[in-house]
């Protein structure tokens, strides 16, 4: 593959196993890596051959966390790819896996490329967040079966596990929101997961009133369980992102597209369980973030803001 745009050179075994996956008279001419991720290193491969050119991506896990766990992430991605085919859900099509890293220079997965660009700027955010509504709404519309449900959700953080800003003038409020854990999750209708939806992963297409979602990515954490933890996860995403009005107003546009949420202390407690995991200044999210041009995001903001969005959910929730 040669000279990627990252400046590392791309290891004979890597094209090798590609190229086996291509039609005949395939083969690989460019590779440029694609901002925005943050658990993986992600590359379009430029293809020709001879019915015209094509791009795929290319998904490897190269942190040594991703690695470890890459066989069950990776295949688990492939699975559901393979599950969304033909749903209307707009996700890639899986072409080959190597979960293991046993024929790639890294675990890796080959997909389809998806049209759009992730847009992370405030310019635009209204309407953008009315399509992930919407969007989300889909995804835990999707049927499954005993055979094709997937795991169920697994918790990012547990009420011993959060880690309370340091210098916070308001360590009550921390002490409050912890302690919404600490109960029994609420019952919930199981429901078909993302379980990372958030702007990073969703690509948009057009302008104005020709703007739409042209792809989801990041099928990784796929769960079976309760559709408030997904729009919890987005929510907090809006709120470090855009502001705390946007986070606390997207369950809001969510069930004005048809979609069902717990009220009151059941609600409140899934949104915390996914805000509290972000603490203290959630980097994991704003990583990416500046690296496509958000460097307004410094740790100093994030800490604010989600300290504001924990404070607005006791607020509206918690009576």
């Amino acid at each position: 593959m040669g000279e990627t745009a990252d400046g590392g050179t791309d290891r004979a075994a890597t094209r090798a196993w590609v190229e086996k996956h291509l039609a005949p008279g395939e083969r690989i001419t460019g590779s440029e890596r694609l901002r925005g991720g943050w658990s993986s290193r992600m590359r379009r491969l430029d293809i020709s051959g001879p019915q015209g050119g094509r791009s795929l991506v290319l998904r490897s896990f190269v942190k040594p966390f991703y690695v470890r766990h890459a066989p069950g992430l990776l295949t688990r991605e492939a699975d559901i790819l393979g599950l969304l085919d033909g749903t209307g859900v707009p996700a890639a099509r899986c072409v080959a896996v190597d979960a293991g890293g046993e024929h790639c220079d890294h675990p890796s997965l080959l997909m389809t490329l998806l049209p759009g660009r992730v847009e992370v700027g405030d310019a635009g955010a209204r309407e953008r967040i009315r399509l992930l509504a919407e969007q989300l709404a889909d995804i835990h519309r999707v049927r499954v079966t005993d055979a094709t449900r997937p795991r169920d959700y697994e918790a990012w953080t547990a009420p011993d596990r959060v880690r309370v800003p340091e210098g916070t003038g308001r360590p009550l409020l921390w002490r409050r929101a912890v302690d919404v854990l600490r109960r029994e999750p609420p019952a919930y209708a199981p429901r078909f997961l993302h379980r990372d939806f958030h702007p990073g992963n969703v690509l948009f297409t057009g302008e104005g009133a020709g703007l739409r979602i042209g792809g989801v990515v990041d099928w990784v954490e796929t769960s079976w369980g309760p559709a408030d933890l997904d729009v919890a996860h987005c929510s907090t995403a809006l709120a470090l992102l855009h502001g705390v009005p946007a986070g606390m107003g997207f369950a809001g546009r969510y069930e004005e597209t048809g979609g069902r949420l717990a009220t009151g202390a059941d609600h409140l407690y899934w949104r915390l369980l996914d805000a509290l995991g972000y603490a203290p200044d959630a980097e994991t999210l704003a990583v990416p973030w500046r690296e496509l041009g958000r460097t307004d995001l410094t740790p100093g903001v994030l800490a604010e803001r989600l300290e504001t969005y924990v404070e607005s959910l006791l607020e509206q929730f918690d009576r």
